[in-house]
């Protein structure tokens, strides 16, 4: 079991900070000379490397191979993160910059979208905001014939947005057909939610209420089931700025980014793992293998819920980077950005 910083003695975790600072600072590792060097710790090299020795021997600094100094392991950060970070507020300009940046004119997509990209401008890493489930009130439907067997599902929803799917029908249905499933389905769902149309039509078909021939009904659950998976299975997530990802140090470890960037790829397992963050009552922070996702590559999160005017969580934001991500800059900036966003969310 790891020290709690408490346990530690004041030498050991100054040297313990400087190291994880410096580390943060540049990515290398830091060793006795430099930090002997700063003036900052009134010891000798080797009282230095003893103190390194013991706090690496405590799973809190670990030796690369390539080099003599120490860097922060991933329970180092952790504890580092918990007991001794000291936050960096945005500045005023900052702030400024980050609610101009989220108030131009615009849908709400834009806004996410520029979210997005915001947060990877000013950390210097990737940016991920994870959509909002809408719960549009439907107005209409039609369904239009492609083939004999596929009709376009065409749903329009109150705000005017409109989306299309393809359905695959058993059975070629001529136009009166789809006309009679397009007046069935519009007369139900107008002014409903899609979980609450589905709902109800499925009780009405179930009970042998429906007024729907063999064919027309067929049709209506084959149009459902569309866009019943659509709504669980549309991406939900937002990533601007990989490329930050491949700074100098990336060319290092070249197999570490690769895997990164195919995990980003899969854009429903990276909104699993924020939905973690969606219960936290502030900024949280997932480093390396704490989460199964990015164990293998390595990788920090950090992510923050979102709410709505009411107060309600809708979504979540946050950054993903190296593990020597600047926390105690990135952290204050996803929370404000957060905070911000929300305050466009209707």
């Amino acid at each position: 079991m790891n020290p709690p910083i408490s346990d530690l003695t004041d030498r050991a975790r100054e040297i313990f900070r400087l190291v994880v600072e410096g580390y943060l600072q540049d990515g290398q590792p830091v060793g006795s000379k430099a930090l002997a060097g700063e003036g900052s710790v009134n010891l000798s090299p080797a009282s230095i490397r003893s103190v390194l020795a013991d706090l690496e021997s405590v799973g809190l600094l670990a030796a690369p191979h390539t080099s003599a100094g120490r860097m922060p392991t991933e329970t180092g950060l952790r504890l580092f993160v918990d007991g001794m970070m000291q936050v960096a507020e945005p500045t005023k300009e900052e702030r400024a910059t980050i609610k101009q940046r989220l108030n131009d004119p615009g849908p709400i997509e834009h806004a996410l979208e520029a979210t997005s990209t915001l947060l990877s401008d000013i950390t210097g890493a990737a940016g991920m905001v994870m959509v909002p489930q809408r719960e549009v009130r439907l107005r209409q439907i039609s369904l239009v014939s492609l083939a004999p067997n596929r009709a376009l599902a065409v749903l329009v929803g109150e705000d005017g947005h409109v989306e299309n799917r393809v359905v695959d029908l058993t059975n070629a249905a001529d136009a009166s057909t789809l006309e009679q499933a397009s007046n069935y389905l519009t007369a139900r769902i107008t002014g409903k939610t899609l979980p609450e149309a589905i709902a109800e039509i499925a009780r009405e078909i179930a009970s042998g209420k429906s007024a729907l021939d063999k064919a027309s009904s067929d049709l209506v659950q084959r149009g459902l089931a569309v866009w019943s998976e659509d709504t669980t299975q549309r991406p939900v997530l937002i990533v601007r700025g990989q490329a930050n990802l491949l700074d100098d140090s990336a060319l290092e470890d070249l197999e570490r980014v690769r895997s990164l960037l195919d995990d980003l790829e899969n854009k429903q397992s990276v909104a699993s793992l924020l939905e973690d963050a969606k219960t936290a009552d502030s900024t949280r922070i997932f480093i390396g293998a704490e989460n199964r996702l990015f164990a293998l590559s390595g990788s920090s999160v950090v992510a923050s819920p979102y709410r709505d005017r009411e107060g309600k969580v809708v979504g979540v934001l946050g950054v993903i980077g190296p593990t020597r991500l600047n926390y105690a800059r990135v952290v204050p900036m996803v929370d404000f950005t957060a905070r911000s966003l929300g305050k466009l969310i209707g």
